[in-house]
């Protein structure tokens, strides 16, 4: 296998994309639209937004039939297709062409590049994973993570898929109908399970330390 970590400048169509995951959450990506349409409001010229995506070159793993599997920034793959915009940059990090593909998904899941997980939190089969961005489900909880991320509920952290880890941490701790019906009284209280004792196994958790 190799681990190149060239950025491909030829673009790439984001709807040939490969997800590498189920769900995503759609008020995270309906933030970064808006970032998006800001950037794009001050910055007209294409040679800026062509800067942009320079800047942001999506990561994936080259699989049989040299598709394209994303492992990281789902959520701007899908703002960007929602923002019309077509092709992106990518970053090559591993070349696994040559893997069958009977063993492909198995390789991934090795290297934690792959998370066959619904929005109720459950495993399913790799084949069950959406062919495109645009395909992907939402999930509220995993929006819940990235919000509770952003307001200091836990620290950005290399564990693979941590704001998924968070995210099923607060699915068991706040009812889906109250995190849809009062997103922002949700993140208070994911703020407060967040630095409880009950959360120090999880990535990044920077609640107050034990004196035991």
């Amino acid at each position: 296998m190799a681990n190149t970590r060239e950025p491909m400048l030829q673009p790439i169509p984001i709807l040939s994309l490969r997800p590498t995951q189920m769900t995503v959450g759609m008020i995270e990506v309906k933030e970064k639209r808006k970032r998006l349409r800001e950037y794009w409001k001050e910055h007209k010229s294409h040679k800026k937004q062509d800067e942009f995506l320079g800047r942001h070159m999506i990561p994936v793993v080259l699989g049989p039939g040299k598709l394209h599997y994303v492992v990281d920034h789902h959520h701007l793959a899908r703002a960007l297709h929602e923002e019309d915009v077509g092709d992106i940059l990518v970053t090559v990090i591993a070349d696994l062409t040559m893997v069958e593909k009977d063993a492909f998904w198995g390789v991934l899941d090795n290297h934690k590049w792959v998370y066959p997980y619904d929005a109720k939190g459950e495993r399913h089969h790799f084949k069950d994973i959406p062919k495109t961005v645009a395909d992907l489900k939402d999930d509220p909880y995993r929006s819940l993570a990235g919000e509770l991320r952003r307001v200091g509920g836990f620290a950005k952290d290399t564990t693979p898929f941590s704001e998924f880890l968070w995210a099923d941490f607060l699915r068991r701790k706040i009812p889906r109908k109250n995190v849809e019906a009062d997103f922002e009284k949700s993140i208070e209280k994911a703020l407060a399970f967040a630095k409880g004792k009950d959360a120090v196994y999880l990535p990044g958790w920077c609640g107050a330390a034990s004196d035991d």
